[in-house]
Formats: structure tokens, C-alpha cells, sequence
């Protein structure tokens, strides 16, 4: 302590005391400069848990999101269709957890649908929640705006299995739509259970990637989940942007439309201009042309007129007169700039042509 004395004066043991505790002491002063590092400090600490492990990116997150909000407005449509009432399909949240917080966080009894992937080899979890299982039951059994809206908290019978297996079909169908563009998925309900603690898919620490949506009708809603282990999409990961399934996407022409294309296109008419040649004159040199005076041009007659289709020049040709009539003789066809660099690219083995850097002038200052 001798040795430290000599070196450190009171202040700046105080001062150094404060940094490392800066909930206590009582010093206003010492406090004053140490509270903003602090913060700062703060700012820059992100917590991670060791348990819940990120390993779906963010950018494979929005994709899902992305992804699913098209599945939601599909399935909101087919499940409107077959009910004969309006019912809103809305996406929720997109998160990864692991498999047993996903289990534990699910109602008991509740409908829950293991499905098996051909596409991904693996299984996916479609969970419907009782709240919004059963009145869509109590609806397609007959039951009108009047029917009761008691929850009831029992597994589900074997009919009313069989009409929920109509709801599963339509959402297994439209996430082979929605998927298409990824993979086929090609699912098939493997097993029904009511206790999501009987099926063990996955580890218990495995990450999942939970999808869910709320499902309303008329005054009711409930929530229906998504679970998509991850060592099942693992394999698809390089895919998983969001500029997979974007809007734009080019699609491949079906073999009719383009057939119905050509014919429409070959009956179009367009406009077809013969010029003879061209030249540039002043006002004052046309207003004195008179009746005999003759216009010479640079171009030569034996290099034929250009033929000139909807504004663009298309071919080089000789006139003349066919059975009495005005005609043209096609004899080539004119190369644009564009073609020729086009044809180099094709001969070099290059589908699209770099950027050329712009000329720099090395001149004095």
C-alpha cells in the first residue's frame, strides 16, 4: 500500500474506486465523469443467450416472413371459400427458438399435425389452436352466428378429426404453392396427437424456426403455428433470400402462351418506310428550289434504299418493278452497333459485357 501511495494520489483512488463501482459511493464529483462512459458501455453490449442459439440469419428470417405472408393470403382464400364466410389469415411473428420451449408454450389439449416432407426429408409441425378449431368445426357441422362460442377443453373426436383434416389439406396445399419456388415439398400428414408432448421430433435444444398466424372469423380468433426445424431446412439454406421468391422472379413461358403470342404477334401489322436517300438543307435552299433543280445526297445509287420498319432500320434493298407494280429486292439485312458487340460477346464465350472504365486524360495541371 506504501508503494501505491507514492504513485496515486487520494482523488485518484476514489476516482478509480467509482469506474468499478458506479451504483455506490457518494462522491457527486467523481461520479460525474464515469456515468456517460458507462452508458456508452451499455450501448455497445448485446445480450446472448447460450441456450437459444441464432443460427438462422436475419436475412433468411425476412425471407420467411416474406415467404409466409403469401401463404397466409392464399390460405385465407381457399379457407373462405370452403367455410362461405370471410376469414382473415394474418401473420403474426417469425421467430427461432428451441423445440422444447416451442412444445411447452402450446395449449394441451390442442390439434397438432406432424407432417412429413418428401422434399426435405423431414417433418413440420402445423399446430391449430382449439379456440379457432372449434367453432370452424361447429361451422361446417351447420352451426350459424347463433351457435355457441364455449371453449371446450377436450381432445378432438374422430369425426371432428376427419373434418379437420379438410382445414390441413388447404394449408398443405398452399404451402406446396408458396414453397414451389424452393423446393416440393410433397407433405403428408404422418400423425394427430392432442398432447404436443407425445412427439419428439427433434432434440429438445434443437433450433426451430416458429411461424404464426392468427385466424379470425367473425368475433373469434385463434392462432395457428408453423414449426420448421432447422436441420430440416438446413440443406436449403443457400436459398433462403428474400429475392427467391420475390415478385419479380422470371418465370418460365408455358409452350400455349407462347404459341398464342407468336400467332398474335405474326398477324400484327406494322409500318413499313422506303428511304431513297437523305440529305440536310437550309430554309433558305428549300425556298429556292424551283421546278427542274436538282438535289444531290452522299449516298449512291447502287447501294440499294434502306427499309425502315416501325422506325428502325431493317434491311438494304434494290428497287425495281415486280408484274407492273413498284417493288424491293431484300439483299441484306443492316447490322447495328448493338448486334456487332452482341455477336463478339457470343464468339468470346461472355453473356453480358463488362462496364468499360471511362478514359481518364493524363494531361499538365
Amino acid at each position: 500500500m506504501r508503494e501505491l501511495a507514492e504513485v496515486l494520489s487520494q482523488n485518484e483512488v476514489e476516482s478509480l474506486l467509482a469506474a468499478l463501482d458506479p451504483s455506490g459511493g457518494q462522491g457527486g464529483s467523481t461520479h460525474a465523469p464515469t456515468a456517460p462512459r458507462m452508458q456508452d458501455f451499455g450501448r455497445q453490449i448485446s445480450v446472448y443467450d447460450f441456450k437459444r442459439p441464432e443460427r438462422v440469419s436475419k436475412e433468411q428470417m425476412r425471407a420467411f416472413q416474406a415467404l409466409h405472408d403469401g401463404f397466409s393470403r392464399e390460405f385465407g382464400a381457399s379457407l373462405s371459400g370452403m367455410l362461405r364466410s370471410i376469414i382473415e389469415v394474418k401473420l403474426i411473428s417469425v421467430d427461432q427458438l428451441t423445440y422444447s420451449e416451442f412444445v411447452f408454450s402450446l395449449e394441451n389439449p390442442t390439434c397438432f399435425n406432424l407432417l412429413f416432407s418428401k422434399g426435405l426429408d423431414g417433418h413440420i409441425i402445423l399446430d391449430l389452436n382449439p379456440s379457432i378449431i372449434f367453432p370452424i368445426i361447429d361451422r361446417l357441422m351447420g352451426g350459424g352466428k347463433s351457435a355457441s362460442n364455449t371453449l371446450l377443453n377436450r381432445p378432438l373426436t374422430d369425426i371432428e378429426l376427419k373434418l379437420v383434416s379438410r382445414i390441413t389439406k388447404l394449408a398443405i396445399q398452399s404451402l406446396n404453392n408458396t414453397w414451389s419456388k424452393i423446393c416440393d415439398l410433397d407433405l403428408n400428414v404422418t400423425q394427430i396427437e392432442s398432447n404436443p408432448q407425445l412427439v419428439q421430433i427433434v432434440p429438445p435444444n434443437e433450433v426451430i424456426v416458429l411461424i404464426s398466424f392468427e385466424i379470425t372469423m367473425s368475433d373469434v380468433r385463434g392462432v395457428m403455428n408453423l414449426c420448421i426445424p432447422y436441420n430440416t431446412i438446413e440443406p436449403l439454406s443457400g436459398k433462403l433470400s428474400s429475392d427467391t421468391w420475390s415478385s419479380y422472379t422470371q418465370k418460365t413461358l408455358d409452350p400455349l402462351q407462347r404459341v398464342h403470342l407468336e400467332t398474335n404477334v405474326a398477324h400484327a401489322a406494322v409500318e413499313m418506310v422506303i428511304e431513297l436517300a437523305s440529305t440536310k438543307l437550309t430554309a433558305s435552299e428549300v425556298y429556292g428550289l424551283d421546278v427542274g433543280d436538282v438535289i444531290m445526297t452522299d449516298h449512291e445509287v447502287a447501294s440499294g434504299v434502306k427499309v425502315i420498319v416501325e422506325g428502325r432500320s431493317m434491311f438494304l434493298a434494290q428497287p425495281g418493278v415486280f408484274r407492273g407494280q413498284k417493288a424491293i429486292e431484300i439483299r441484306s439485312k443492316v447490322t447495328h452497333s448493338k448486334d456487332e458487340i452482341q455477336d463478339r460477346l457470343t464468339k468470346l464465350g461472355i453473356s453480358k459485357a463488362t462496364p468499360i472504365p471511362e478514359r481518364v486524360n493524363a494531361g499538365k495541371k
